[in-house]
């Protein structure tokens, strides 16, 4: 089973900057359960969204139209690691943000991920 850990997030005005980072462990780690990696999103009051997503094996990226231009997407897969890099953040953003990671599916549905990280709190306010 993969174990994901995740780091960064925190308060951030509005305009400003935050990166995520997420590693993927486990004993032993198949590389092809992180065939795709990313992130989804949950505010208070909604349904959990897809943020975006990467592959393995040649890097492809997809972002949700809301985070289009503005959010980053990248993997060092030496170290099983993907990062999101946020930048110029809106109220809207606000939510907590899960780490994924699963073999293959359809990028946008939470049931292509069969591992989740914790959740980190992101808050972008004045």
């Amino acid at each position: 089973q993969v174990q994901l850990t995740q780091t960064g997030g925190g308060l951030v005005q509005p305009g400003g900057s935050l990166r995520l980072s997420c590693t993927a462990s486990g004993r032993p780690l198949n590389p092809l359960d992180t065939n795709l990696m990313g992130w989804f999103r949950q505010a208070p009051g909604r349904n959990r969204e897809f943020v975006s997503a990467i592959t393995r094996t040649d890097g492809l990226t997809s972002y949700s139209d809301a985070v289009k231009g503005r959010f980053t997407l990248s993997r060092d897969n030496a170290k099983y690691t993907v990062y999101l890099q946020m930048d110029n953040l809106k109220f809207e953003d606000t939510a907590v943000y899960f780490c994924v990671a699963g073999n293959n599916g359809n990028w946008r549905f939470p049931s292509t991920y069969e591992s989740w990280g914790q959740g980190t709190q992101v808050t972008v306010s004045s």
